[in-house]
């Protein structure tokens, strides 16, 4: 079957058009780690909610301070409620502890001889010294992240602190992988496997892939190039899908199940994209009568484990991170000088697994891990970039500026 020609950039715009974040939802706190907010933040409460000690030591009011020994009335400690001061007196406080009302300071216990019934003060104290006021970090009503954040551990402490047991976010996707082929077994067998077989890289690459992205992986497994069960797997699993990547069933010489069969949930678009390595990808949506409010989008990848990493790289994970609310959604890229030269092939833009070196100061130097013609998972494993050649170049030589896809650093 001819497939149509389409650009790098026309497929990926397709794919971005048609991917949205994930419908907002209220979740608690221990569920929000790594999702995107998808309204802004408002504190409930002022932090600290009255004022407080910032340091062990003797609350008391600074024009009683100097070289003066005061009684201590009582100890004040972090939850309790603020106490009284009485003029000329001390209150042993702990760091947190609610300020006494009347006791505008606080003395570190280091200034003083640390006295139980009465305390010896070294030096006078200013007003407001060592002490933290209501709302010193957060005034409630406060919008103290905005939408758009990504929930790290910081940002989750913030939440806590400002009293927000549930925040709405746009969820994690959650993506399911397939991989088709009649030959795939999986590397668990090892050395035991049958003759002929090939073992399943796909799907535990991108799975991992999946992950370092920030979304949820599924992985289904090896599903047989037979409609049937490929319907079945895909049935299983759809209601509680928001992605589905399916790896395999697409050579020219192969039957067209994974084709026919994700188009008879949806509409799905079969295309010979401009690229090597790999170049025939599906695309498309499947519809909202599998038990999904909303269309799921399906992405048809190449089945080696090279082709599909690169693919994953260039459309899915953008889309993946459109999913979930990201806003930027691509790696970072350099410009760098080939240490060597090779060839590309007019008409496609090429990914070269390479290692990339330097310092944006003193420039960028890549070089290509392995034979670029022969896309190679050893390769693929040792690199830190992908050389993207331009599909007007029909070789790099020595010297030559490139464009590089960081992956890692």
């Amino acid at each position: 079957m001819m497939l149509r020609m389409r650009s790098v950039q026309d497929h990926l715009t397709t794919v971005l058009a048609a991917v949205g974040p994930v419908a907002p939802l209220d979740v608690v706190l221990a569920d929000a780690s790594g999702c995107i907010l998808a309204a802004d933040l408002v504190a409930a409460v002022d932090v600290p909610p009255l004022a407080a000690a910032g340091r062990d030591g003797y609350a008391v009011a600074a024009h009683d301070t100097g070289a003066a020994t005061l009684p201590v009335a009582h100890d004040a400690r972090p939850g309790s409620a603020p106490s009284r001061l009485a003029p000329g007196q001390a209150v042993r406080v702990a760091s947190g502890a609610p300020l006494p009302v009347g006791a505008d300071t606080v003395v570190p216990v280091e200034e003083t001889d640390r006295g139980a019934a009465r305390v010896a003060l070294q030096g006078p104290s200013d007003v407001g010294r060592h002490v933290r006021p209501a709302g010193a970090d957060v005034r409630a009503g406060e919008v103290v992240l905005p939408a758009g954040t990504r929930l790290g551990a910081r940002a989750i402490a913030l939440a806590a602190a400002a009293g927000l047991g549930r925040v709405r976010v746009h969820p994690t996707p959650r993506v399911v992988l397939l991989s088709v082929g009649d030959e795939l077994v999986e590397p668990v067998l090892g050395p035991h496997a049958p003759a002929g077989a090939v073992f399943e890289a796909d799907g535990h690459g991108l799975q991992a892939a999946v992950r370092d992205a920030g979304a949820a992986a599924v992985r289904v497994g090896v599903v047989p190039d037979d409609r049937a069960r490929l319907r079945e797997a895909l049935e299983d699993q759809l209601v509680r899908a928001d992605v589905v990547i399916t790896t395999g069933g697409l050579s020219e010489l192969a039957e067209d199940t994974v084709k026919d069969v994700l188009g008879g949930y949806g509409t799905v678009r079969l295309d010979q994209v401009a690229m090597t390595p790999g170049g025939r990808h599906g695309f498309g949506t499947l519809g909202a009568d599998v038990g999904r409010g909303d269309p799921v989008p399906v992405f048809a990848l190449p089945g080696h484990p090279v082709a599909a990493q690169v693919a994953f790289e260039v459309f899915v994970r953008p889309a993946l991170l459109a999913a979930g609310g990201h806003t930027e959604l691509f790696r970072p890229s350099v410009a760098a000088r080939a240490t060597a030269a090779w060839p590309s092939p007019a008409g496609l833009r090429q990914f070269v697994p390479a290692t990339l070196l330097g310092t944006p100061d003193e420039g960028y130097v890549v070089t290509p891990i392995g034979d670029p013609g022969r896309p190679s998972t050893t390769a693929l494993a040792q690199a830190n970039a992908l050389a993207v050649v331009n599909e007007l170049d029909t070789d790099v030589r020595v010297g030559q500026v490139v464009h590089c896809l960081v992956l890692e650093g």
